[in-house]
């Protein structure tokens, strides 16, 4: 979840040496399933797509991650900095988890939805309490499930004469020998 606050005026507090924020809204903010969802019940397309989205869409997906009721015209006071951070929110990975990406992989062409999410949730046994996640936390537990799950990956033969080779190499270094 994500706190900013919109508005206010801010000033220097010298007993701290910090700038405040005097006044404005706090609004809590979430990118999750659920507001993309809600979004895309709107708008009737996907939000994660390739194609740019008009400011009304994007002000659209800040009111649908909105935690909290909060007058409409809070949205028209939103600074370039409030955007910013919001869009370093969405795009924060909020995971420790890393994956090593197979070189030459083409990316995937699939269209996601939220329905397309739910779906493996439904196939991945992810609780319902995870649509309110990081996005990008969902997913990684997704691609996660779908790599355990998946069958292993058949060895080219170039790729097991590799490994049998180093294997020799390592057995003939622990013996002393020559093979």
């Amino acid at each position: 979840m994500l706190k900013i606050v919109v508005g206010g005026d801010e000033s220097f507090d010298e007993t701290t040496n910090e700038f405040v924020v005097v006044g404005g809204t706090v609004i809590e903010l979430e990118h999750s399933l659920v507001s993309l969802s809600k979004w895309e019940s709107r708008f009737e397309k996907p939000f994660l797509g390739k194609g740019e989205k008009s400011s009304e869409e994007v002000l659209g997906y800040i009111r649908e991650m909105m935690l909290q009721e909060v007058p409409e015209e809070t949205f028209s006071k939103l600074s370039d900095e409030n955007v910013q951070e919001i869009n370093r929110y969405i795009d924060a990975k909020m995971t420790a988890t890393w994956f090593r990406e197979e070189p030459g992989a083409p990316p995937s062409r699939e269209i996601i939805t939220a329905e397309l999410i739910y779906y493996w949730m439904i196939t991945f046994q992810i609780p319902w309490e995870a649509e309110t996640w990081h996005l990008n936390r969902l997913f990684t537990l997704i691609r996660v499930c779908n790599m355990k799950q998946a069958k292993p990956k058949k060895m080219s033969r170039a790729e097991i004469a590799s490994r049998n080779r180093e294997l020799n190499a390592q057995r003939k270094a622990q013996l002393g020998t020559r093979g």
